[in-house]
Formats: structure tokens, C-alpha cells, sequence
């Protein structure tokens, strides 16, 4: 490896940086976007049945609030239930917002990497080249050694901003999927909620 990065040249070590980067953040959004951590299953359930028996009083609201993303939104939609369905409806949405922004941390960095690594790959292919070139005025074609170092300084760089860029952007792609899968399941879980909240409300109105 050390071989490599030597014969890669000053390019090889921006990207292997891009590489450490790209693990790292794959690893830790894989471990914090846990659909059922974010969403817990029965968490919906378990709340309505605190609304029903009237014991979702402001510290249990506290507490769902702490609890998980759902948790967050549902806890600001029930903060605001009293002030009518638009309301609630904004309120959630507003604490969706800032829930879905902390889901995507750290992906415009993914896929920045999966963009510039093989730029980088193809500068490294670049600077070779001109070495090789530039040896080739000035020595000629006779030293081949000389040759063959620019030649393969370029083919390692290309290959290693492509071995870093394929993975990075297919983990950008899986983690995106993933988010747009988790935030479908806390839409559904807050409109099952508002209109369960709603559809209570109705008769009450009516009479």
C-alpha cells in the first residue's frame, strides 16, 4: 500500500483522505439511520393509548419528545392539538423538517467525495502524463524507467479516485433511499395521528 501511494504521488494521499472520509460517514449514517430506532413500531400505538386515558400530560410529552425522531414530531403536533388541525399540522411539519435535516447530515459530503475522487484521479493522470512527456523532451525515449514512473504514477491515480468514487456514490444512493423510505413511515405514522386526533374532535363539534 505504502508502494502505492508512493508511486501515486501527493495526489494519492488527498485521495485516500476522500476514502477515510467516505468509511467513516458511511459507517456512522448506517448505524444512525436504524428505521426502528427513528421510528419506533409501536410508539404511535402506545401514545394513543395515553391520549385516550388522558395520562399524555406535559412531562410524558417531554419525554416522547426525547425519545426518538417520531417521538419529536409527534410530540410537537400534540404540543400544538389544542390550537386546531392546521396548526398541529404545521408544527409538525416544522419538526419534520429539522428531523429530516439531521438525517441527511453529513450525505452532501458523501456525495461531494463520490464527485471529486475521480476528478482527482484523472489531475493525478494528468500530472503524470506531463511528467512523462517532459521527460521525453528532455532525455528522450531511451530511458524507459523514467517513462514507465509517470505512466504508472497516472494509471494508479485514475484507479484509486475510481475505487474510492464507485463505493462512496452507491453508499450515497443506499443511504438516500433509505432516508426517503424512513420519511415516508414518520409521514404516515403523524397523519394517522392527526387524523385520529381530528376525527375525535368532529362529533365533539357537531354536538
Amino acid at each position: 500500500m505504502l508502494e502505492l501511494v508512493t508511486a501515486g504521488g501527493w495526489l494519492m494521499v488527498l485521495i485516500l483522505l476522500c476514502s477515510i472520509v467516505a468509511v467513516a460517514i458511511s459507517i456512522e449514517r448506517l448505524y444512525t439511520l436504524n428505521p426502528k430506532k427513528i421510528a419506533p413500531p409501536h410508539l404511535l400505538a402506545t401514545v394513543w393509548k395515553q391520549i385516550k386515558a388522558g395520562e399524555l400530560d406535559a412531562p410524558r410529552i417531554k419525554s416522547l419528545r426525547q425519545s426518538s425522531p417520531l417521538g419529536r414530531i409527534l410530540a410537537a403536533g400534540l404540543s400544538n392539538a389544542s390550537h386546531g388541525r392546521d396548526v398541529m399540522k404545521e408544527s409538525i411539519q416544522e419538526a419534520a423538517s429539522h428531523v429530516i435535516h439531521e438525517l441527511e447530515r453529513y450525505l452532501n459530503t458523501l456525495g461531494t467525495i463520490a464527485a471529486v475522487a475521480p476528478l482527482l484521479g484523472l489531475l493525478g493522470t494528468v500530472v503524470g502524463m506531463i511528467k512523462v512527456f517532459a521527460e521525453i523532451m528532455a532525455q528522450g525515449t531511451g530511458n524507459a524507467s523514467a517513462l514507465a514512473g509517470g505512466i504508472s504514477e497516472a494509471l494508479i491515480t485514475t484507479a484509486a479516485g475510481l475505487a474510492v468514487a464507485i463505493p462512496a456514490l452507491v453508499m450515497h444512493r443506499y443511504l438516500s433511499g433509505r432516508i426517503d423510505g424512513i420519511v415516508v413511515e414518520l409521514e404516515q405514522e403523524t397523519i394517522k395521528l392527526v387524523d385520529a386526533l381530528h376525527s375525535e374532535e368532529q362529533p365533539a363539534g357537531r354536538r
